[in-house]
């Protein structure tokens, strides 16, 4: 892969979300210490933007960059999880109350078909798949209430619990359980019940704390 072509900050800008990408996915651990040089080589850039697309990393808290000791992927902060997820909630807990009021008829569409394509990722047990769709369906539910703003900043959050989320999705039957709570959101904005459907949001979102002490007990060197 590379990013060599076109100038140096749209470089730096791909390879800071192919970095993240790859920090969310713990294709890059926490605790592992990243060489500059060793990046610019396998995506075929200048140091420049590596250590531009790291700086943007380190803002974001993915990241530490330590003077003389080089560069350090931060392990999963439980603190900034929960101030995450807290923010989230209150913001996907407003989306789908305006929801009840009106939706667009086209994003209700892409809802299902996000559904449809999750079941098909539990029953073959593709936990990228079903990340995926799970982003589309959120967003989707932000577009269709007609707050797409909404998604950007959910987006910006929810980067800081996708580790620990990803780590959950090993757990059995995790996904199929995360595929019924986004069924009972539906349900209830199809019911134009906004109660409703902010208690099941509230629900879905709470499930990363409900899975959580078992996932700090089975991967303790991946939390700080």
């Amino acid at each position: 892969m590379s990013f060599a072509e076109g100038q140096t900050g749209s470089s730096a800008n791909r390879l800071e979300k192919e970095l993240l990408r790859a920090i969310v996915a713990l294709e890059l651990k926490p605790g592992t210490r990243l060489s500059e040089q060793e990046i610019a080589s396998r995506y075929g850039v200048s140091r420049q933007p590596v250590r531009e697309a790291l700086i943007a990393l380190s803002q974001q808290r993915f990241v530490e960059i330590l003077p003389q000791r080089g560069t350090i992927v931060v392990k999963i902060s439980v603190q900034k999880m929960m101030e995450a997820r807290f923010l989230r909630e209150a913001i996907e807990s407003a989306v789908v109350r305006r929801a009840c009021d009106s939706f667009i008829v086209t994003s209700r569409q892409i809802i299902d078909n996000c559904l449809e394509a999750q079941q098909r990722a539990v029953d073959k047990g593709d936990h990228a798949a079903f990340q995926r769709f799970d982003e589309r369906f959120h967003m989707a539910l932000a577009e269709g209430a007609g707050c797409p703003m909404a998604w950007t900043l959910v987006a910006n959050l929810k980067a800081h619990m996708d580790r620990a989320c990803h780590l959950s999705l090993q757990s059995p039957n995790a996904m199929a359980a995360l595929v019924a709570q986004h069924q009972a959101i539906v349900a209830a904005i199809d019911g134009r019940d906004p109660e409703a459907a902010e208690a099941a949001m509230r629900h879905h979102l709470n499930e990363l704390l409900r899975a959580l002490p078992e996932i700090e007990h089975l991967h303790p060197d991946l939390f700080e």
